[in-house]
């Protein structure tokens, strides 16, 4: 049998591997483009990438970020995609090891990596990842992370009528839309899969992430109140950082003081 050491090394380059993949997502899925077709290719002069230029991270700094046909600049983020998905695809592994949890937290984990740089690039949230992946995530954490069928319901419902409260009544105030729907769509399926529980941290965490970019853009890059910043980033980060570290911190807040 394999060690667990080989199995972290499998999966972790196994995870790269599926960064070069969600970056097809991203690139494509906002432009209603199919990610199985046509094969990868550049960017700028649409030449299809060869087998070997198209390892994961390797092939990026072997060409010098540029492509081998037209040496045109290939973007960081493609790398740095598919080392961020090979990070936590080392991390769930060490957390959940080879057991139902890992693939289920996995993919939860990609969908919200590529939510993030959409809703980034676009400000935008896809119905096509959300609304779908609210009933997949539903039974994904009910079937193998040890939800129960009514915390994913609570979820769900809470999650949704959290936010479009919040976006329904910011609007009425301030004339102007807060959030759109693919962030009550999001926080919905984040509720589907982590739970009723999670929903208060999520919301605490990511308002604050939320606040503080804000904050910096207004302070370092002249931007005004009104400067639209992207929430479903900090959603998806303060999802991560429940998973992780969620039941310890609210433990930690939660423990009576000396």
């Amino acid at each position: 049998m394999f060690s667990t050491v080989w199995l972290t090394v499998i999966f972790t380059l196994a995870g790269a591997a599926v960064g070069s993949f969600l970056n097809v997502c991203i690139g494509r899925i906002p432009e209603g483009l199919s990610i199985v077709t046509p094969p990868s290719h550049c960017p700028q002069c649409g030449h299809p990438i060869r087998f070997y230029d198209n390892i994961p991270i390797i092939s990026f700094l072997l060409l010098g970020g540029k492509c081998r046909d037209c040496r045109g600049r290939i973007s960081f983020r493609y790398p740095l995609i598919e080392l961020l998905t090979a990070v936590f695809a080392w991390l769930l592994f060490r957390r959940f090891g080879l057991t139902p949890a890992f693939p289920a937290v996995f993919v939860f984990v990609c969908t919200l990596i590529v939510i993030s740089f959409i809703d980034f690039d676009h400000q935008i949230i896809p119905h096509v990842l959300t609304l779908s992946g609210i009933p997949v995530f539903a039974v994904l954490a009910v079937l193998f992370a040890g939800l129960t069928v009514i915390d994913a319901f609570l979820g769900v419902m809470i999650g949704a009528g959290i936010l479009y409260f919040v976006a329904v009544y910011y609007e009425a105030l301030t004339g102007r839309e807060g959030m759109g729907g693919g962030d009550v769509n999001l926080l919905a399926m984040l509720g589907a899969f982590l739970g009723w529980k999670s929903l208060l941290f999520v919301l605490l965490v990511s308002s604050l992430l939320g606040a503080v970019v804000g904050l910096a853009f207004i302070l370092f890059k002249g931007k005004d109140m009104k400067y639209a910043v992207p929430f479903g980033p900090f959603l998806c980060i303060a999802a991560v950082v429940y998973l992780f570290f969620g039941g310890d911190l609210i433990a930690l807040f939660l423990s009576p003081r000396i």
